[in-house]
């Protein structure tokens, strides 16, 4: 059996080379923890290997965080690269989805471990992915416009993941509130969640709209990045999720401070948005499947884009569930179930792959640093 990190000249290369990206495995992992729990079969089963999948992301996040916390300390010159680097740039946004993982997990199963400090946790961490969702979606699309070169055959969906973490976090919001009194509080973080909803899902738009004329116009993007095309479905479904979990505790928060007027108006406004967004979402993924099938053929190299097959189909299959929930209607239950299941399959093949590449070393790839370096040549 060979060595771990057999292709990296040396182990510390591991530091070195270690790039954001990896944590859209814990948004994967992520998201397929919390799908778990809402499939309506071996509920007891199901609850219980979610929680051990949350307690393992956990463990992610802290490596992957320890590792680029660890790359900033050891070779802060080569980790500053990354503002300058047009690609690798984008993916800073995961860090604080891969995050907004973690705390709902805290509140969809902390509190049976821990108790109402699990509440108190999620709540810290919330603020906490607040602030690195708002510094990224400014930060980030500032260095895009400022100091990197950008070109529109060259575009794909990545340009999304910057502005998304604020809808990752709006939605945290509806589920943080849901477990809080129904007082002034929880209606300011309402209406934070809705304000960061809008931060992200507009933008998102608008970018995606680019990206229709860039396909249009430069047709599919390359083999490399097809996967990349699975990203769009994510500002689609977590704009749907966020609606209607906001809406949901707003019905219940909006009368309790002297709104009652507002309280059904926002939630209907969920039910009716996450419709029209779900509807939207449908027609990218058929986009992503035919996209994914073209280059299937010639085959798709591995990397970890391909954990954009897992994040983005998640969350639009939690607004299905969500969905379906509030307007009792089963037909969407079923079609969610028959999405989680092919979603279960594509992340057991993706993180067999991961863990593979992990192993070997081939994954630990900073383009920064080669950029760098041909650059110093």
């Amino acid at each position: 059996m060979k060595r771990p990190f057999y292709q990296l000249n040396q182990s510390k290369d591991v530091i070195r080379h270690f790039t954001p990206n990896w944590f859209t495995a814990t948004m994967g992992t992520g998201v397929v923890s919390m799908i778990l729990i809402q499939l309506p079969f071996a509920k007891s089963f199901l609850f219980m290997l979610a929680t051990l999948l949350w307690q393992f992301n956990i463990v992610l996040f802290s490596v992957f965080s320890v590792l680029y916390l660890l790359r900033w300390l050891l070779f802060s010159h080569e980790a500053k690269q990354i503002f300058n680097h047009p690609n690798m740039s984008l993916f800073l946004g995961v860090i604080p989805m891969g995050l907004a993982t973690i705390l709902n997990g805290f509140l969809s199963f902390g509190i049976g471990l821990y108790g109402e400090v699990a509440v108190h946790i999620a709540q810290a961490l919330w603020y906490i992915d607040v602030f690195l969702a708002l510094a990224i979606a400014w930060i980030v699309p500032f260095c895009m416009f400022s100091r990197q070169n950008h070109q529109l055959h060259t575009m794909t969906a990545i340009w999304l993941l910057p502005v998304v973490a604020c809808e990752v976090a709006a939605s945290s919001a509806g589920m943080l509130v849901a477990h809080l009194p129904a007082d002034v509080h929880s209606f300011h973080l309402l209406l934070a969640g809705y304000v960061l909803w809008g931060i992200s899902v507009l933008p998102a738009f608008a970018i995606l709209t680019i990206l229709m004329l860039r396909m249009a116009l430069h047709q599919l993007p390359e083999k490399e990045v097809a996967i990349s095309s699975w990203l769009s479905l994510g500002p689609i479904g977590t704009g749907a999720l966020g609606l209607l979990l906001l809406g949901e505790q707003a019905q219940r928060v909006f009368v309790n401070v002297g709104f009652p007027e507002l309280a059904h108006v926002f939630q209907a406004l969920g039910v009716v948005g996450s419709l029209v967004l779900l509807g939207f979402g449908l027609w990218w993924l058929g986009l992503a499947i035919l996209t994914t099938l073209r280059h299937a053929k010639t085959g798709i190299p591995f990397n970890l884009g391909w954990w954009g097959l897992t994040f983005p189909f998640g969350v639009f299959i939690l607004a299905l569930f969500n969905l379906g929930h509030q307007i009792e209607v089963v037909f969407l239950q079923y079609v969610a179930v028959a999405f989680s299941i092919l979603l279960l399959v594509m992340w057991s093949v993706v993180m067999k792959k991961t863990l593979a590449g992990a192993y070997s070393g081939k994954l630990f790839f900073s383009p920064c640093l080669v950029a760098l370096q041909q650059r110093m040549q």
